[in-house]
């Protein structure tokens, strides 16, 4: 039996004004008003015993006698995948907003709004639709469901496909083949004994998968069915948000631009659960609704987006020829190539734990896991945003999360708002001078074996995630020789490219690398600052450098 997931409204002097607000959203949800947080406690502790799904916790901040930060802190205990708002009637916002600047900082409330004072008061539904709308693509299960995979397990296959398909947000169920819709979905295969898993597309297409790239195939197409005459102004390879903002400014700016990406659109900035020192977004936004929000964009204005299909070989042009990105997919021809591939998470290269990459052992944040890591310990590796994003959404699912560091602590590496939040959480414990050494499991993961540096000594715990966020390497195996990279790997631009690489003794432009018309933005490049907005930012000033090149060609 499914429940109506429920909005509870805590309101001791102001229901009347709160719930005609909240009436627009009790068609899909249940709206339950109670006055004191005792009773709050209560109804919300039976609502979770008898398995109703809470979407969204309202506070009507000041409560009479009791810190409003301590009773969002208790009803996060009681339900922690809830999201939470606090609310302030007008006459005591100002000192209000003072009051919540802590709790919004460190996590403990979602959003704090002024309380409407009247009808289509858009600015305050526009934060409870943001709330509501993340609930629904990290916690609850899809009412429709774009993409339907039919398998007996989830396999390590099917837990990929999930986890590929939550990033370019996707809606997808997974059924069993017994089931209802594993029924319907076999009959249209027609198939008396298919391979696992099955994939129904949205399309109507149905068919047994071998790969991610088969099904990215399926939704974005092949390079290959670009015209063979026809040359793109600018070939993005990469769609992490460097790759996304070159591709959105070159084709508004009439560019032809098409876009290769190997995995999901968005790279490892589509895993973030939640960023929330993004311009222009009070209150964070996921890294898959910013990449996705950015290829729509890019779309509008003509882009092609091909996924599934990494850069093999990069062959420069010559004599005034188009470059050519080759793919195992086919090949794309252009006059300008931008390079925006980001980095990979190192790997860990303990053999045991690599068996079980998809079976408790996870390289990123793996939305997709989080759900299963539900009363778990779970383990994050890694100091960098990226690991401090994962760990405040896995604690909303699991029992515990132990952040793991080899350096002392999180100060040189993660940004003070992140810090804030993994102190000011419960469940997150941050773990320095310490580094996974060992683990295993029968069929999954069931242990992991910790070095502490400074004690000199080893720890094993009984764990059911692992979530490896550590370092990061360049992959440019699929570069030229001519094109300049450091020791790392990173690809070498502007006055970094070697000084006998120059042409006539001029250094190439700030973006541009040691091969003419190919340019670099965001992770891949060195010394870039390997954040969100730093990236966005090179790729679109990238496009600057790519007229300045198109033009002196046409000249």
């Amino acid at each position: 039996m499914t429940h109506t997931p429920a909005v509870v409204v805590l309101s001791g002097t102001h229901l009347d004004t709160l719930l005609p607000q909240f009436a627009r959203y009790s068609g899909e949800y249940a709206v339950i008003p109670t006055s004191t947080p005792l009773a709050a406690k209560q109804l919300i502790s039976t609502m979770v015993a008898d398995g109703i799904p809470i979407a969204l916790l309202v506070v009507d901040h000041p409560i009479a006698g009791v810190e409003t930060e301590h009773v969002l802190a208790a009803l996060r205990q009681l339900v922690p995948t809830a999201r939470r708002m606090a609310v302030s009637h007008w006459d005591h916002f100002r000192q209000g907003a003072a009051e919540m600047r802590t709790p919004v900082a460190t996590g403990a409330i979602d959003a704090f709004m002024l309380m409407p004072r009247g009808k289509r008061d858009e600015e305050f539904h526009v934060a409870v639709g943001e709330l509501l709308n993340d609930w629904n693509a990290t916690v609850a299960t899809p009412e429709v469901e774009t993409i339907q995979i039919i398998t007996p397990e989830k396999d390590a296959l099917t837990r990929e496909l999930l986890d590929y398909l939550g990033r370019v947000g996707m809606p997808t169920g997974v059924h069993t083949p017994d089931s209802e819709t594993g029924e319907r979905v076999l009959a249209r295969l027609g198939e008396d004994e298919p391979r696992w898993p099955v994939v129904a597309t949205h399309d109507g297409q149905v068919a047994a998968v071998r790969s991610v790239r088969d099904v990215a195939t399926r939704l974005y197409g092949r390079p290959d069915e670009i015209e063979l005459d026809q040359v793109a102004d600018v070939a993005v390879v990469g769609a992490g948000p460097a790759g996304l903002a070159a591709a959105v400014y070159a084709s508004s700016e009439g560019l032809r631009t098409v876009v290769l990406e190997s995995e999901a659109i968005g790279g490892q900035a589509g895993t973030s659960s939640m960023i929330r020192n993004y311009l222009g977004f009070p209150r964070g936004i996921s890294g898959m609704r910013l990449a996705q929000r950015a290829r729509l964009q890019a779309i509008r204005f003509g882009t092609q987006f091909y996924t599934g299909w990494p850069a093999v070989e990069l062959v420069p042009g010559r004599d005034g020829e188009p470059h050519r990105v080759v793919t195992e997919g086919g090949d794309v021809r252009a006059r300008t190539v931008v390079i925006a591939t980001g980095v990979e998470y190192r790997r860990l290269g303990i053999e045991p734990l690599e068996e079980l990459v998809g079976r408790g052992v996870h390289y990123g944040a793996a939305m997709a896991a989080s759900r299963e890591m539900d009363g778990r310990d779970v383990v994050v590796v890694g100091g960098g945003n990226s690991a401090g994003q994962a760990a405040v959404h896995l604690a909303r699912f699991a029992r515990s999360v132990a952040v793991v560091v080899r350096r002392d602590d999180l100060s040189s590496t993660m940004s003070a708002y992140l810090i804030k939040e993994l102190d000011a959480n419960p469940r997150i414990t941050v773990y320095g001078r310490a580094q996974v050494v060992d683990g295993g499991g029968e069929d999954r993961l069931e242990w992991l074996e910790f070095e502490h540096r400074d004690k000199e000594h080893r720890t094993r715990l009984e764990v059911g995630g692992l979530f490896l966020l550590i370092g990061a390497d360049p992959h440019c195996d699929w570069l030229p020789a001519e094109l300049a990279r450091d020791e790392r790997g990173f690809v070498l631009t502007g006055r970094q490219v070697p000084q006998e690489r120059w042409d006539d003794e001029l250094p190439p432009a700030p973006l541009a690398t040691s091969v003419p018309g190919v340019f670099a933005a965001g992770d891949i490049r060195a010394g870039s600052m390997k954040r969100v907005a730093s990236a966005t930012g090179e790729g679109a000033s990238v496009v600057s450098l790519v007229h300045g090149y198109l033009d002196d060609r046409r000249r």
